[in-house]
């Protein structure tokens, strides 16, 4: 199930709403549930994670080939993010519970990319439901590594 966290820019259903670009952008953000992420990313390399945890994800494990901006430097680092994900179409964010950090780095993106003339191919801004915590507790696969950013390569546990 998938709550929307703010409402459509555009009022007339169905419609994305159109860039500066004449490039179609994601209409809101919603939530996305760990199991349904795995089904969607599996074999897509359109799918990127972005993981705002702060210093926790240095001792704790992560999603395997997430990329992490972390909340204290991500309104900083917009640019960056949008560079390295311009051929995503879809950008699922998550901190420890996506309670606060998640969605506030999602929507500060989604705004970002709305009112940028950067091209991106983002269409679906999302957030995990529960978090990283909820992900690892349901028995999704985590990755270990200290490789920054993760190559989804490492050995998961």
């Amino acid at each position: 199930m998938c709550r929307f966290l703010t409402a459509p820019f555009d009022r007339r259903r169905g419609e994305r709403r159109m860039g500066e670009l004449g490039v179609a952008v994601a209409r809101s953000v919603s939530y996305v549930s760990a199991a349904k992420l795995v089904a969607m990313a599996r074999g897509n390399p359109r799918v990127a994670v972005i993981d705002v945890r702060d210093e926790e994800r240095r001792y704790q494990a992560h999603i395997a080939g997430s990329h992490h901006f972390a909340s204290g430097s991500f309104a900083a680092r917009l640019p960056e993010l949008a560079r390295a994900t311009s051929d995503k179409d879809t950008l699922v964010f998550h901190c420890a519970l996506s309670k606060v950090r998640g969605p506030t780095c999602a929507k500060m993106f989604f705004d970002y990319l709305s009112e940028s003339k950067e091209e991106s191919e983002v269409k679906n801004v999302m957030v995990l439901e529960r978090g990283f915590n909820g992900w690892e507790l349901s028995g999704q696969p985590v990755c270990r590594c200290t490789d920054a950013p993760c190559k989804g390569t490492c050995s998961t546990t």
